[in-house]
Formats: C-alpha cells, structure tokens, sequence
C-alpha cells in the first residue's frame, strides 16, 4: 500500500439542532444510544483494515455531526479498537469536535481519559444575536466557559470562528477573534460563511433574502483576521486555519497533503492509494443503512478510482491551501503530465504564486482567488 500518511476519521452524524448553513450528513437526535452506530463503526473499521493492510496512523478524528454527543465510553471503544486494527503513531493526535453548549467537565475529562487529545470547538461567535442568527444552541457566556474547560483539559484546542454573515462588521469581527486569542487556545480556525443551495440559508437567499456580506466585504474580513492572528504569534499555515508552533491539525493536514484516511460513519468519504490507483469512497448515508451495511463487509454507497487528471486535480486543489504549497515533482507524477511553465511565469508575474525549486505556493493575494488560481493552473 502507498507509504503516505495515514489517518482515521470517524463520522458521528447527530446533532441536537439543525443549524441553517449546515451542509453535512447530520441528523436530528432523538435520543438514540447510539450503541448500535458504535458496534458498525468498529465492524467497519474492521473490513477498512483489510483493504488497507498494516499502516501507522497518525491521527483518528472524530468529526459530524457533534460528536461531544457520544459517551465517553463510546469514544473509548472505538480508540480501542482502532488501535487494534493499526498501529498508532506515538505522537498519534486523536481529535474530537465539541458543540459548547455540551461543555461537561466530567465529560471532558472522561475523553481526556479515552485519548483524546484535541478538542476542535465550535464556537463560531461570542456574540448572542450573531449566534441567534446563526442557528446556535449556545450563547455568547456558553462560549467563552466552554472554550476555558476545553484549554485546562486539553493539550491541543482550536476555535472555530465564522465571519462573513450579513449585518457583521470588523468591530464585531474584531472582537471574536480577541476574545479567542485572548482563551490560550493554540488553534484558531476562521471559516467564510458560504451558503450551499440545500440549506435554510440556501433557501432564504433563493427568495432574496441574503446571509452573506458580499465578496469584497468578506475579503477584507478574511484579510484582517490573517493579519490580526498572525501578529498574535499563530502561524497561517493553511487558508482558514492558524496555529502556534506544534499545534496545526495534524488531522487535516492529511487532507490537504492528499494522504490516506479510512472514513467510517454515516456519510464518511475516505481515500486509499494502493497498485497505482487513488481510490474514493463514500459510507452508507443513513444510520440505519450504514448499520445494515455494515453486517456484511464495508459500509460503503460509493466506490471509485480517480482518475490521474483527478487525482492530480484534488492534490492541487487541496494542497495549494497550505501556506507551503504542493510539489511539483509529485503533481507531475500523479498527472501523467506537468504545469504548463508559461502559466506558472505568468501567475508568478502577477505575484499570485511563487516557486521555490519544486514548491509552488500560493501567495496571500493568491489565496484570495484561490478558485480561479486553480483553473487557470489546470488549464480549465
């Protein structure tokens, strides 16, 4: 099998509210145990350590959905057998995503406890009428104590913040993102409301009812929090994300560096590289069908190799949000075919990438545009 990072990510789609931005594979919990989803996560992991042989992973995420909602025990299990099936990286980051309103520190310490040491919190305010607007099921005092248990527990938190709704200015932009510096936190994720068709907002901005500020406005808030979060000691090692020395997601990293991850849970999307091929999967949408799935081999509604030009396609995308940018040696490799030269002069010319040997980064301008970028680099 291919000797690139390995990581495990866990889906556990519940949620106890729906908010309107949301586009992921969650459901309403209606007070399930959620027992029965743990047993086919584990059998799951099990058909997922066959197609992938012995690997060291380097991380186990546990993503939704909100999965503060799981017993700690829970957690714990699936840690277990994860490291059953592979060998954990000593300095394996094991990673939970929180909701604040499920601040617990028993809980949370009980997690400690089952391994995990990350804790990814969605804050996405401190602000209660920008929570309101946004769906939350917290306030801005929920928030604020959720994110200080979070830092006496944990060793490794991110906040995550959302900016760009309407009505929001840089005073308020500003303001969240003091009160995040301001927590010890060594993470801090700043995310761009976008508005996907099949949400709430979706469908609130069909009938005109815009969420968003426009892209300008939203440029120049992306803008000054890189500048505001940088000048506080966080590097801005990918596009939305900000990291003090050895706190940068290792998880992610994983994503954007086109590694390998097994992705079990309802709705998870994996990737696997092996004899040449990048294979995508996509698990059973539904708990209930992803449970029966999982009784008879891997739980999987979609399996496909990617093609060279799509591997090479989601290697450059992905990668070139990293401040340290892709190779171009391995874009060629997975390609069958390198960058155009004339179109890498021509964007260096226009300072929006710079080379350096066989690194080709994107620069700040250039993350700004990154759709276009892309494109143009393609030769879309």
């Amino acid at each position: 099998m291919s000797g690139a990072p390995f990581g495990i990510y866990v889906h556990w789609p519940y949620c106890s509210r729906i908010c309107p931005y949301c586009d992921f594979n969650i459901y309403k919990h209606k007070g399930e145990s959620g027992d029965d989803l743990t047993d086919a996560i584990i059998r799951d992991m099990g058909y997922w350590r066959e197609a992938t042989g012995p690997r060291t992973a380097k991380s186990l995420h546990f993503g939704g959905g909100t999965p503060s909602l799981m017993r700690a025990d829970q957690t714990e299990r699936i840690i277990e057998a994860a490291g059953k099936f592979w060998d954990f990286d000593p300095d394996i980051e094991i990673a939970l995503e929180a909701n604040p309103a499920d601040a617990d520190i028993a809980l949370w310490n009980l997690y400690a406890g089952a391994g995990i040491n990350r804790l990814s919190l969605g804050i996405q305010s401190f602000d209660d009428a920008v929570l309101k607007f946004l769906g939350r099921d917290h306030d801005g005092t929920q928030a604020a104590r959720a994110l200080d248990i979070a830092v006496s527990i944990f060793p490794r938190v991110s906040a995550d913040l959302i900016f760009g709704h309407k009505g929001q200015t840089l005073k308020d932009w500003e303001a969240d993102i003091r009160r995040a510096l301001s927590s010890g936190a060594g993470h801090i994720s700043a995310y761009q409301l976008t508005i996907e068709a099949q949400t709430a907002f979706g469908r609130a901005a069909k009938r005109g009812d815009d969420k968003a500020v426009d892209g300008d406005n939203s440029a120049a808030l992306y803008e000054h929090s890189r500048d505001m979060i940088s000048a506080a000691g966080f590097e801005p090692y990918e596009v939305s994300n900000f990291a003090k020395p050895g706190q940068q997601s290792r998880h992610n990293k994983i994503y954007w560096q086109s590694g390998d991850y097994a992705g079990v849970g309802p709705g998870a999307h994996g990737r696997l590289t092996g004899n040449g091929d990048r294979r995508a999967t996509v698990s059973h949408m539904t708990p209930a069908d992803y449970i029966a799935g999982s009784m008879g081999g891997m739980s999987l509604c979609e399996s496909e190799v990617l093609s060279p030009e799509d591997h090479a396609a989601e290697y450059l995308m992905m990668g070139l949000r990293l401040t340290a940018g892709i190779s171009i040696k391995r874009y060629a490799e997975i390609s069958g075919k390198p960058l155009a030269p004339q179109t890498l002069q021509g964007l260096g010319d226009m300072d929006l990438i710079t080379v350096h040997g066989d690194a080709l980064s994107a620069t700040p301008d250039g993350r700004l545009l990154l759709d276009s970028l892309i494109r143009q680099l393609l030769g879309a």
